[in-house]
């Protein structure tokens, strides 16, 4: 099976090349992303023209500014939809391109590579967790970082609302949740122009040990893990994210 075939059986490559996922999530606080943004700055120094890679960019809001802090981006997404949509911000130093973070981008070219808002998490086995961490890797220049910003599964699984209903967009979300085989599982139904729509999301509870593992074998050190976007220390029982700082070994 080529990677063509298989990326359309993939829940997320579906689901996130629809226009009804944005609608979903239209809420999103582009003015939090600003801040967490802003926090990185402070706490690493970024210094203008290094080199960021932006792996799974979504539709290239936390790329747009930290191109606008001076640094050379490169976003990557896997959905078509959403690199289209980027490109319109593209620029001299802001470039936008459809690619799997499973699979090898430029090796050693870049001081930051940065995956946030849980954007991992969704492949159906440890080992292609352990490839794209391990690709992310070699991106980096020696000694450059890698920040992973995920979801703190302790709290979510304790704190999980099993169902709700969410209007956007004039359409009504019929939400419901679980956890199953290690998975944070999300129904998602909901009825547009007279047609019926089903879509799932499904994030692996990733723990803190196991993603230790994933950089052990990746030659990452930890050089920090913060529980928010205000760079607070990690917490397991209260903090909202777990935000992973990683150096790679020179």
């Amino acid at each position: 099976m080529n990677s063509a075939d298989k990326n359309k059986k993939e829940w997320f490559n579906e689901w996130f090349d629809t226009p009804y996922y944005h609608i979903l999530y239209e809420n999103r606080d582009n003015n939090e992303a600003k801040i967490f943004i802003d926090n990185l700055a402070a706490y690493f120094g970024f210094k203008n023209g290094e080199k960021v890679l932006d792996l799974a960019c979504g539709k290239g809001r936390h790329s747009v500014y930290l191109n606008k802090l001076g640094l050379n981006v490169i976003g990557l997404d896997l959905s078509d939809r959403n690199i289209a949509f980027a490109k319109q911000f593209e620029n001299i130093s802001l470039h936008f391109f459809k690619h799997d973070m499973r699979e090898p981008y430029d090796v050693c070219c870049f001081e930051y590579v940065v995956n946030l808002f849980t954007s991992f998490g969704y492949f159906d086995t440890s080992e292609e967790n352990e490839k794209a961490v391990y690709v992310a890797a070699t991106a980096l220049r020696p000694e450059g970082h890698l920040l992973i910003d995920f979801l703190n599964p302790y709290k979510v699984i304790h704190h999980l609302i099993p169902e709700n209903i969410k209007t956007a967009g004039g359409i009504k979300f019929k939400l419901r949740r679980d956890v199953k085989d290690g998975y944070i599982i999300k129904d998602i139904r909901f009825e547009d122009e007279g047609r019926q729509y089903h879509f799932k999301e499904k994030v692996k509870a990733i723990r803190r040990v196991e993603f230790l593992e994933y950089f052990k074998k990746a030659d990452l050190d930890l050089e920090d893990l913060f529980g928010d976007y205000e760079l607070n220390p990690y917490d397991k029982d209260k903090s909202e994210r777990m935000i992973f700082v990683l150096k790679k070994n020179s």
